[in-house]
């Protein structure tokens, strides 16, 4: 892709999202997340009716009487996009792939953030950290990251959700508002997520095309499997594949939906050809 063209979608993107962001989700945006954060203000004495799990320990053996810390709303936020960019994002059958619709998520996403005046960073992964770009602010920052998302060429193809959200926890010290965005055709994540949930407000939202819950009767068809390049001859004629596979699907489904939930995370599923404009208001207003 070169220059012309590369400016040419990121202000197409920004024009369309920015829309979105600015007349519908920045409200949203601004009561669902803004509060959640309580940061260290001062210590002072302790008064009568105060809560004896403020108590600072230390303060309180140093001068022999009680000290209480206090804490106050934080105002800033800090959103942390993590992006999957592995081999299977590049699928669609519809008018988009799933990595065109992630990307105007996450421009949606990034832009309500910085309506708001808070940080906003990336990072793109696939079974390895790929880029990460840490929280800044400003217009000019959340255009590096479209561009990036419109334009990055990952190394590998593969997934490995774990590893990106161990290398989140490193980088990350302070509590941010974290967005997972991915089709979740992986496990073996569930651990790293727990971790992940206790310190971070985490959303996983899964973008999907309806061509991949179940496989037609075509015949014999030669696939390729997008994450390790592997080609193979597939009777779709036999139910017995076609439920194999449905089946292999679901569960990988039920995997996001229901290590997302025991880990206290937030989760939304976006079709590609269905308004995720919607199924983000939707999702903003249940939390708000």
């Amino acid at each position: 892709m070169d220059t012309k063209e590369l400016l040419k979608k990121v202000r197409k993107i920004e024009i369309k999202t920015r829309r979105l962001s600015d007349h519908i989700f920045g409200g949203e945006y601004h009561s669902t997340f803004k509060g959640r954060g309580m940061t260290f203000s001062e210590v002072r004495q302790y008064q009568f009716g105060d809560d004896v799990r403020s108590i600072d320990w230390n303060v309180t053996a140093r001068y022999n009487e009680p000290f209480v810390k206090v804490f106050e709303e934080e105002r800033e936020l800090t959103m942390m996009l993590m992006v999957d960019i592995s081999g299977s994002e590049f699928f669609g059958t519809k008018n988009q792939f799933k990595n065109e619709i992630v990307t105007e998520i996450s421009a949606t996403l990034a832009f309500s953030a910085l309506q708001n005046n808070d940080k906003v960073g990336i990072i793109l992964f696939s079974d390895e950290v790929e880029l990460f770009i840490p929280p800044k602010k400003g217009k000019t920052h959340v255009l590096r990251i479209i561009r990036e998302l419109l334009e990055f060429k990952p190394k590998s193809n593969k997934t490995d959700i774990s590893e990106a959200l161990k290398y989140l926890t490193n980088v990350m010290k302070k509590k941010a508002i974290v967005f997972v965005l991915s089709d979740f055709i992986a496990t073996d994540y569930e651990k790293t997520l727990k971790i992940t949930g206790n310190k971070h407000d985490v959303t996983g939202i899964r973008v999907y095309d309806e061509r991949e819950e179940a496989i037609p009767n075509l015949g014999m068809v030669q696939m390729v499997d997008a994450e390790t390049g592997a080609l193979q001859l597939v009777n779709t004629q036999s139910k017995k594949v076609r439920n194999s596979y449905a089946e292999f699907y679901r569960d990988r489904v039920e995997y996001f939906r229901e290590t997302f939930t025991k880990s206290g995370c937030g989760v939304l599923d976006c079709r590609v050809d269905e308004s995720y404009v919607k199924k983000l208001l939707g999702y903003f207003k249940r939390r708000g």
